[in-house]
């Protein structure tokens, strides 16, 4: 029997990846969460404010490692770029959430870049700094872990879609997690507001722009959902959960 997912409260600063764990989308979200006001003080005091203008890069595949961004305003999207220049969409990171890592204390070099989705503002806390906060706030080394944990789970779960789900079932799912996150019902309908482009949704799922554009309309003529220039209205969500 297929369990037809139920939109969570609609929340526009829920990061969005492939994954099979909807509920488990936003794990990590709260890196300074559960600090008392004199340890958040004494981060903020420790690390650098930047603002960002959309489009912006914060790092790129190949730099070398300097630390972690905690996310506090806007949108950051993590992607990895192959040799033949195809582009991959790994995650869109919203405020509560750090990017940067895996390596969190300044070693080695990023696999992956990071640019802002729209303006956005960061919170860097270079490796140094990291070191020296796990060691006079043993809730830092926990936040630590908690982070590392919920990204090692994020790109697990990207893995197993990649490598399990056809792209028509990553296409469905992304609908799915996009319903589930940033859905509202009105009426018979779940309807989401279009913040994502189709040339973004390619790069989530791993298929070509004019693919996407193809398959959308293939489910707007079966009646499973309309798409207009504002909203996307999905009318039938047990459709897109086959085989979930």
């Amino acid at each position: 029997m297929t369990t037809v997912p139920q939109p969570l409260p609609q929340n526009d600063q829920s990061a969005i990846y492939l994954s099979e764990y909807i509920l488990d989308i936003n794990s990590g979200a709260g890196f300074l969460s559960g600090l008392n006001d004199m340890e958040l003080a004494k981060i903020r005091k420790s690390g650098s404010r930047r603002v960002l203008s959309k489009g912006e890069g914060l790092f790129f595949q190949g730099d070398a490692h300097t630390g972690i961004w905690i996310v506090e305003k806007g949108r950051m999207r993590s992607y990895y770029i192959a040799p033949s220049g195809r582009e991959l969409t790994l995650a869109y990171w919203t405020p509560g959430h750090f990017v940067g890592g895996p390596e969190v204390f300044g070693r080695g070099r990023h696999v992956w870049s990071g640019d802002a989705l729209e303006d956005s503002e960061v919170l860097f806390l270079s490796g140094m700094v990291l070191r020296d906060l796990v060691r006079e706030i043993p809730a830092v080394a926990l936040k630590i872990i908690d982070g590392l944990v919920a990204k090692g789970n994020c790109y697990s779960a990207l893995i197993q879609m990649l490598g399990t789900r056809s792209v028509s079932e990553r296409l469905e799912q992304l609908l799915v997690i996009l319903a589930s996150t940033r859905g509202r019902h009105e009426g018979d309908a779940i309807l989401i507001d279009r913040s994502i482009t189709y040339e973004q949704v390619a790069s989530i799922v791993g298929a070509s722009r004019q693919w996407v554009t193809q398959s959308l309309d293939k489910l707007e003529k079966e009646g499973v959902l309309t798409i207009s220039r504002h909203q996307i209205s999905i009318f039938d969500i047990a459709r897109l959960s086959e085989g979930q």
